[in-house]
């Protein structure tokens, strides 16, 4: 009898929401589709407003909050139909929603996510599980990164010390030890696509730079990037987790002004993806056992980025997950999915020893949405 999940991620990005729809009746998951869909030009900009304090915020926030959920829900239809699965065959969708804030310290530390998950129960008639953070939280935890337990469940060997990283908006990283070498750890490595994506916006008019074709045509700024990766993020040791809180474009641009006025906008673009990389290499590089490195995230498609960061890994191999059987554009909606499946069979979904919570913990909060 078949498990079937849907798993909706969108991520700091904001380029849509990606839908998994994953069957855990076997040993081990089992992709049978993921498929993207983009926010109506409309929302999106009101998305991005959200991520900065604006006027009436509260208002916008929650017409936002139900325009989102109104957004997965049509994507989550189309995904089923496009399969020919009835609403009532899919045990629980696992929604991580569209974060706007997230603030994980200081006193009464925060991580917000819309997407209201009683108007995606409704509107599809599919049980829901949301609100994965707020648990890890309110057990002294940073709410994230959560895809390491997931990526413990499908990409962890007994023989091999791995790592998975992915590169999203913010860049995530993975350390799975092989059996008896120690704890699962996981942290924000810093930017991965978010910088990249906001400077080609801004002076291409495309929402990324297609391949790291246009990072590619010039050489990086050697004093630009240590200026950038003087930032006290990254001298911070884990538990750590990052957003645009930190990394945005008025702060990359306060950077140009007092350190590279004269670099050009093709510069700029290359030196970002080499920040990228750097950033995650230098933090793969602390774990000496690691011989395989998998990549997954919309950077496992910026063949410029993947070739900075190839160079400065001499020791280790690298690969996307598709060297693992899943789309590298996949396994984050497939890990929200599990997150479900967690939930529901009373699986801890957050480890304690990536994000620095108390202990481990079920994660989501439960919307029904079937009737009877």
């Amino acid at each position: 009898m078949s498990q079937l999940y849907i798993g909706l991620m969108s991520g700091t990005s904001m380029d849509g929401v990606d839908v998994a729809l994953v069957d855990f009746s076997g040993l081990h998951p089992h992709l049978l589709d993921c498929q993207s869909f983009p926010y109506p030009t409309a929302l999106l900009e009101e998305l991005h407003t959200l991520c900065a304090p604006s006027i009436n915020e509260i208002v916008l926030m929650g017409r936002a909050d139900r325009a989102v959920a109104e957004v997965f829900a049509q994507a989550t239809l189309s995904v089923l139909k496009n399969n020919y699965i009835r609403p009532e065959q899919v045990c629980a969708i696992g929604s991580h929603g569209q974060t706007i804030r997230h603030v994980p310290f200081g006193e009464h530390s925060f991580s917000l996510q819309i997407g209201d998950p009683n108007t995606l129960a409704v509107a599809t008639g599919i049980d829901v599980i949301a609100d994965f953070r707020r648990k890890d939280i309110a057990l002294g935890g940073q709410g994230a990164p959560l895809v390491p337990a997931f990526h413990q469940a499908v990409f962890g060997h007994p023989k091999q010390s791995r790592i998975v990283v992915n590169i999203g908006g913010i860049a995530n990283l993975t350390y799975l030890p092989k059996a008896g070498l120690g704890k699962v750890l996981g942290y924000d490595t810093g930017p991965g696509n978010t910088l990249m994506d906001m400077w080609c916006q801004k002076h291409t008019g495309q929402s990324f730079d297609f391949k790291g074709e246009w990072a590619a045509q010039s050489s990086p700024s050697s004093t630009l990037l240590e200026e950038l990766c003087r930032h006290s993020y990254f001298a911070t040791r884990a538990p750590k987790s990052t957003g645009r809180e930190l990394f945005n474009l008025t702060w990359l641009e306060q950077q140009l002004v007092t350190h590279a006025k004269s670099v050009s906008p093709a510069e700029v673009q290359a030196t970002l993806a080499m920040f990228t990389s750097q950033t995650i290499a230098d933090e793969i590089l602390h774990f000496p056992d690691v011989e395989q490195v998998y990549i997954c995230g919309g950077g496992a498609k910026n063949e410029f980025l993947m070739e900075c960061l190839e160079s400065r890994l001499h020791e280790c191999e690298l690969f996307t997950t598709d060297e693992l059987g899943i789309a590298p554009d996949a396994v984050e909606a497939m890990a929200f999915a599990w997150l479900a499946y967690a939930h529901n069979n009373k699986l801890d979904g957050s480890l304690a020893s990536v994000t620095g919570a108390k202990r481990d913990a079920i994660l989501g909060m439960f919307c029904p949405g079937k009737i009877g």
